[in-house]
């Protein structure tokens, strides 16, 4: 029927084949500008997504097991109201929350308020949407709990130094231990978490920066990334000889001690503040031989100066004897 009507409209303005098809293009570029002008305009209307929460909180999975329609009212552009009309529908958008903004309500259960989700209204409804109300006070989502357990981490480095520099401390990481979480049988074989390596070259000044953590097969962390900072200072080297002796050796006892000399290498920051030759003096404790295997033992160093990154001694390994005091 629409075609004699179509027909009977042709006959009554005189169009032939071609101008028909002029006008019906007409028809549907005016549609399509009226189309454009009204969609592009800004509308208050109420729009809903459906949200699973994603939040790394301590004992639980990441990952809410259930979603929570989110609505409210909000002033945007027609193009977005058609957007969140089709995304409605569809499943739920994953939203990443801050551990802050999520509040424990009872066992798995934890909320966001209003307050809080005002935050992430461009993540869940898109960009140019600006926020009026939200028709709920709060929003609540379940993270199941999950085993899990802390561990330190470790960096995995290969480091080289200008002539004359050196680390004040070894690497250091922040945090320097996380929370995994996984199944029983994964976690008890995992006492440490490593970096990916951290490879420095012809250091002369302290670095810091970020490194991602080796991943574990069937192991979730609670962090994929730590901070890590490395203290340099220029160093001078101080050489000295110096004598072994022995302490707290019990009455009628006597300590003899093979070599009883060492030659010592002081690493110190620069400029010297104090040279560690005037007051280091190295010992062997009559505690640490009785422990030993054999009589060697290692001296130890008593009065090293604030200055003194590290020292070496050679030998690093002493025999000792013990004999009756005459």
């Amino acid at each position: 029927m629409w075609k004699e009507r179509f027909h009977a409209f042709l006959q009554k303005t005189h169009l032939n084949g071609r101008d028909s098809v002029i006008f019906l293009l007409s028809v549907l570029l005016a549609f399509s500008v009226w189309l454009i002008h009204n969609l592009s305009l800004n509308y208050s209307s109420t729009m809903s997504v459906p949200v699973v929460a994603v939040c790394n909180i301590d004992g639980h999975s990441n990952v809410s097991s259930n979603s929570s329609l989110i609505v409210a009212r909000c002033r945007t552009s027609g193009f977005s109201l058609v957007r969140n009309s089709s995304m409605s529908k569809r499943n739920a958008i994953r939203i990443m929350f801050d551990p802050k903004d999520m509040h424990h309500k009872d066992g798995e259960i934890f909320y966001i308020t209003s307050a809080e989700l005002s935050n992430y209204v461009n993540e869940i409804f898109g960009e140019g949407v600006r926020l009026e109300s939200f028709v709920s006070d709060t929003f609540q989502f379940r993270f199941p709990f999950e085993n899990n357990k802390k561990v330190p981490v470790q960096a995995e480095t290969i480091l080289s130094f200008r002539p004359q520099y050196t680390a004040m401390d070894g690497m250091k990481v922040t945090p320097d231990s996380i929370t995994i979480y996984g199944e029983p049988f994964h976690l008890e074989h995992v006492d440490r978490v490593f970096t990916k390596t951290i490879e420095l070259s012809n250091i002369r000044s302290s670095s810091h920066g970020t490194v991602k953590l080796e991943p574990i097969n069937g192991v979730r962390m609670s962090v994929s990334e730590v901070n890590y900072s490395l203290d340099v200072t220029r160093f001078v080297e101080i050489k000295d000889d110096v004598a072994i002796i022995a302490r707290n050796v019990p009455v009628g006892k006597e300590l003899k001690i093979f070599p009883s000399t060492a030659k010592v290498t002081y690493k110190c920051t620069f400029p010297l503040s104090e040279d560690p030759s005037d007051v280091v003096s190295f010992y062997i404790d009559y505690s640490d031989f009785e422990k030993s295997l054999g009589g060697k033992c290692i001296a130890k160093a008593r009065n090293i100066p604030k200055g003194v990154i590290e020292y070496t001694l050679d030998p690093e390994v002493f025999d000792c004897v013990e004999e009756d005091r005459k």
